[in-house]
């Protein structure tokens, strides 16, 4: 597969073929899903579109627990058949299709004592286990483990003594959301798919009842223009209500929005060498291994104000930090957290008032002639998702069409991956780079490491970290603007890194610097570099000041605070 790059000649040459020419489909909404069914319709040989209205997963996509797992709540809620397809997709992205985005990663549950609860929770995990293997693609993890106390706490030395009886571990894996979806478009545009981001869907067109095109706007440079197609796939997560509202069909369904925050915190505040899995009243929390951090997450919590920017409160940090801290000998303060995110997911609405016990499953239909609507479900069978939806799209298309093959499709950057990983003493040597700084690397970039390695060898000055957040390398920052599509300051800082929520001051520090580098290759002028960092510096103070806040309300007014640095109109 040709590598393909997203810079501003690329997007400026998918913008001018979307207006030229009818497509087979055009997928709205840049998130996992959307730019999933990109792919498979580009794979499939249709002539296909994808457009965004801002970042790519800058909504749903880029706010999750940033793990690729079967569930194991949805086993105990019996919902075999959803455990048993994501956990069949865990095995193919690990082995096959992203093994340099996509890692295995150690989980501990506590045991507090009840006589019932060890061989209850052993044969839930015993039957996860077992359901991975059978898929065919669980091999790869290690089987779980039955821990004593003394065990557990030699492998989770913070957990405090009275807090457990025992343990049991198992594996499961996590990515970086964010940094998946920006892979998948970029695979899909390998594959012919003409991606474009900032360029919002505002209206479609119809012939009779038919929808037979959209209306869209380039919100870069607030040109219009429409794009035919003959067939429309709505995949735009919690604002699918929203986007059917605009051809007058709602649909069948309705899609509700729950609220998960997380926090992150230093790794050394908590000592372990494997993440954790507690119960709550509600539902679990993780404590997840992130780098040289932790995540520590979720809530579950209806919210019906902002989707573009969701708010966490104070009271939602605090019911994070009392529910860890009931098992850590030291508690973790306010002080600890670095960084602090709130997303939504797109649940279906049902019988049932909460929304932990709303359905993960997906619906795909035709809302309308022309127009397929998909929602639901969760990040791990975004495939299975994607599939449907153009399987839905086949049926109003009249012709003969490939079935789906994305199960043999390895996404950008994974071929040649572990050659490449194999060799990394050799890279490093080559480069002049710490083995350390290329292994980083290729856990974000894969074989597509030897772009940014060329860009260092251009530039010699790009090898030297960010001031401020040494992680990263000024190299990452030129390549997400030259072939990611990072557009603007908060592209990079929020989603092509993750420097927003891994730094105590939350990119503030790098802002100019980063800006700077972005500048000089996307060629913005000073008024620009100095409005970059503005914004981002008001988008920072706002979020703070939400998070200071008591509730829902008061944190969305003041998130409200930072407009975006391009508006929606």
């Amino acid at each position: 597969m040709r590598s393909i790059k997203l810079g501003p000649t690329e997007r400026a040459a998918a913008l001018a073929r979307l207006a030229e020419r009818e497509l087979d489909v055009l997928v709205v909404g840049g998130g996992v899903v959307g730019a999933g069914t990109a792919l498979d319709a580009a794979t499939r040989g249709l002539a296909t579109g994808l457009v965004e209205a801002r970042d790519w997963a800058a909504g749903t996509s880029s706010r999750s627990s940033k793990l690729i797992h079967g569930g194991l709540r949805y086993l105990e809620m019996l919902d075999f058949a959803l455990v048993k397809e994501a956990l069949q997709e865990r095995g193919l992205l690990l082995g096959r299709l992203a093994p340099h985005l996509v890692k295995p990663v150690p989980f501990l549950y506590p045991l507090q004592g009840r006589g019932w609860e060890r061989p209850y929770v052993g044969s839930g995990i015993a039957l996860y286990d077992a359901m991975s293997v059978s898929s065919g693609h669980g091999r790869g993890l290690p089987l779980h483990k039955h821990l004593s106390r003394r065990q557990a706490l030699r492998q989770a030395p913070s957990l405090r003594k009275d807090a457990l009886v025992g343990a049991v571990q198992y594996w499961d894996a996590q990515m970086d959301d964010a940094r998946f979806v920006t892979t998948l478009v970029r695979t899909a545009a390998s594959y012919g798919a003409h991606v474009a981001n900032r360029a919002r869907v505002i209206g479609f067109l119809r012939e009779g009842e038919r929808v037979v095109g959209a209306r869209v706007d380039d919100l870069e440079s607030g040109s219009q223009f429409v794009v035919r197609a003959r067939q429309i796939v709505n995949a735009t997560g919690v604002w699918t209500d929203e986007t059917q509202a605009m051809v007058g069909e709602r649909g069948q369904f309705h899609v509700r929005a729950s609220k998960g925050i997380h926090l992150v915190v230093p790794r050394d505040r908590i000592h372990s060498s494997t993440g954790l899995i507690l119960r709550t009243e509600k539902s679990v929390l993780f404590v997840i291994p992130w780098g040289r951090h932790w995540i520590v997450g979720t809530t579950d919590t209806e919210w019906t104000l902002d989707k573009d920017h969701p708010a966490a409160s104070s009271a939602d940090i605090a019911y994070l930090l009392d529910h860890v801290n009931s098992v850590l000998a030291v508690p973790l303060t306010r002080e600890d957290v670095e960084g602090v995110y709130a997303g939504l997911r797109p649940l279906l609405a049902g019988e049932s008032e909460a929304t932990s016990k709303l359905s993960r499953e997906h619906v795909v239909q035709h809302a309308a002639p022309g127009l397929v609507v998909v929602a639901g479900g969760k990040y791990t069978t975004y495939r299975v998702m994607a599939k449907d939806a153009v399987d839905e799209v086949v049926h109003g298309l009249d012709q003969r069409v490939a079935p789906c093959c994305t199960d043999t499709v390895p996404l950008a950057g994974a071929e040649g991956y572990r050659a490449l990983w194999n060799a990394r003493g050799e890279l490093a040597r080559r480069s002049g780079l710490h083995v350390a700084r290329v292994e980083h690397l290729l856990n974000r970039y894969g074989a597509l490491t030897e772009e940014v390695l060329q860009l260092i060898a251009e530039e010699p000055g790009l090898a030297e970290p960010l001031s401020g957040a040494d992680d990263y390398l000024r190299a990452e920052v030129v390549y997400a603007a030259r072939a990611e599509g990072a557009r603007h300051l908060d592209d990079v800082l929020a989603r092509r890194t993750r420097i927003s929520i891994e730094t105590f001051d939350r990119g503030t520090a790098v802002m100019a610097e980063a800006a700077a580098l972005m500048g000089a290759e996307l060629g913005w002028d000073k008024a620009q570099i100095d409005k970059e960092v503005e914004h981002y510096r008001v988008r920072v103070a706002a979020e703070r000041e939400s998070q200071e806040q008591p509730d829902d309300l008061t944190a969305d007014a003041a998130r409200l605070g930072a407009p975006d640095i391009v508006p929606l109109k």
